[in-house]
């Protein structure tokens, strides 16, 4: 099987070409520079330092290696989507639309159609449904209500094994077409395994910490990259009970619903609860746990089955879900609206709810992702 392996340095996706030559495979290994090169101000990506270690990677396991720059990809689907949905007062999931637009995407475009499989160091599994031989084990017990033709065997994406690294919810906006080529290999492990087989292979990325936020703002702040792109408008901060003004902002576009952290306010905690896009207003409620905060119904746009419709016509069907890149699920049920809407009823209130995010669906045991779409 000819495979590549998206090698970005780290230790989950060095420990991915290990784990393909202990199986008898020898990937070609790739590294997709992207980031805010070019621009002025900017720091980009450590990328000579993962550049280094990918490369180290490559000629231990005797590999070859290819660096593809996606720069102006990058920009042009991934940064851009995100100034404008911040714009629109939206909450944009640019994790998401990396793999899809990005990694799946643009990388496929460019290099990955001649290979049978994509490898990466995604903390999430694949699993191989119906046929006569469903490959199925204990991840998914979903099978027994997989509305699929016999004869036709289906890749479903699945849960990884740990559940505080899984990340399947940055995977589901994925294609049938995109799913069905990927490979997970330690999809299967639980971080410390990772981290204890790169000690063990003496892999230089053993003891690097794991990436955190969007990558292609390196080293600045977020609010500083907003405000290059968006500038600064002062509006009123009111508290949504009773609307009273307690202070200001510099702009509903550096702020989402649920945040608690950068107001400013005395008296807290506040939380952003709702904003007022016309007006440039940012309504807030006080105290731990707001009831203003919460809510247990989501409208959801543009849903759609990753792999196979395996509720067929539904009403309502129960199910798990997840709104953000949290390790916990929630307990609810979906049901259809007109208009193609599709609505989710969570069994407890839930705190945050912002347009834009993407909420993941999975079954009711939470082992396979059966659909996606857009919270409005």
């Amino acid at each position: 099987m000819n495979i590549a392996a998206l090698v970005s340095g780290g230790v989950d996706s060095s420990v991915v070409v290990h784990l393909l030559k202990e199986q008898g495979f020898t990937p070609d290994i790739f590294y997709i520079r992207i980031g805010m090169e070019g621009e002025e101000g900017y720091i980009d990506c450590p990328a000579e330092e993962d550049i280094e270690i990918t490369q180290w990677i490559a000629k231990k396991y005797g590999c070859r290696f290819e660096e593809v720059n996606l720069h102006k990809e990058y920009w042009d689907n991934v940064v851009s989507y995100t100034i404008e949905t911040v714009k629109k007062g939206l909450t944009p999931n640019p994790d998401v639309m990396c793999n899809k637009l990005i990694k799946f995407g643009a990388f496929v475009d460019r290099r990955g159609k001649d290979y049978d499989r994509i490898a990466t160091g995604h903390y999430a599994r694949t699993v191989e449904v119906g046929g006569q031989r469903s490959e199925v084990g204990d991840i998914a017990a979903a099978a027994g209500q997989l509305r699929t033709h016999n004869s036709e065997l289906i890749t479903f994406l699945a849960t990884a094994k740990d559940p505080i690294k899984d990340q399947t919810d940055f995977l589901s906006q994925l294609s049938y077409d995109q799913i069905r080529r990927l490979m997970f290999p330690v999809g299967g492990l639980m971080k410390s395994e990772v981290r204890a087989i790169a000690h063990e292979t003496k892999l230089p990325s053993a003891d690097r910490k794991d990436s955190q936020g969007i990558c292609f703002l390196g080293k600045i702040n977020y609010n500083d990259f907003i405000k290059r792109y968006l500038g600064e408008k002062e509006g009123k901060i009111v508290e949504l009970e009773t609307g009273k003004v307690l202070g200001t902002h510099k702009g509903y576009w550096f702020h989402t619903i649920g945040q608690r952290k950068g107001l400013y306010l005395s008296g807290g905690p506040w939380f952003v609860v709702r904003k007022d896009i016309d007006e440039n207003v940012l309504y807030v409620s006080q105290g731990y746990d707001p009831a203003a905060a919460h809510g247990k119904e989501i409208t959801l746009m543009g849903f759609r089955y990753l792999s196979a419709d395996i509720w067929g016509d539904f009403e309502t069907v129960d199910m798990k879900f997840k709104i953000r890149h949290t390790p916990e699920f929630h307990q609810g049920h979906l049901s259809r609206l007109p208009d193609g809407l599709v609505q989710i009823e969570s069994d407890d209130p839930i705190q945050g709810i912002a347009a834009g995010q993407y909420a993941t669906i999975y079954d009711n045991d939470a082992h396979l992702v059966v659909a996606s779409g857009m919270i409005v």
